[in-house]
């Protein structure tokens, strides 16, 4: 079905709006938010530099359809049923399979934004060698 403003997304395009959504910035950016234009804004700015023309109303009408078509798998999936799929499942559900689970536990989200400390402590050597 062709979304809004006509051409259908290639397998690439819909590779690299993957790629992009699941930058952890981009990610708790769309978290916490409805009024996401500017966010979409970034992300169709950023798909330019791959060569791909979308607008930021391609990219949330996409992003849109994707969650859509993830969630209604999964909870197949859930519930027990294979016959659903969908082609970048396993991609979205990477971004989309722990959103449930960190939301459930926000006390833990502080903690997970610091680097542990093992990769401060390889980074400070890497630098002195």
């Amino acid at each position: 079905v062709a979304n809004e403003g006509g051409k259908h997304w290639t397998v690439n395009e819909v590779r690299a709006l993957i790629r992009i959504w699941s930058d952890k910035n981009i990610q708790q950016q769309l978290e916490g938010t409805v009024r996401n234009k500017r966010i979409f804004e970034q992300v169709a700015a950023r798909l330019q530099k791959f060569g791909i023309d979308r607008d930021w109303k391609q990219c949330r009408t996409k992003y849109k359809n994707l969650k859509h078509e993830y969630k209604s798998v999964k909870s197949a999936q859930d519930s027990g049923s294979t016959s659903k799929s969908m082609k970048f499942f396993n991609e979205l559900d990477a971004i989309l399979g722990h959103c449930t689970m960190e939301q459930a536990s926000k006390s833990d989200h502080d903690e997970s934004e610091r680097l542990p400390e093992w990769t401060e402590a390889k980074s400070e050597k890497d630098s002195v060698g």
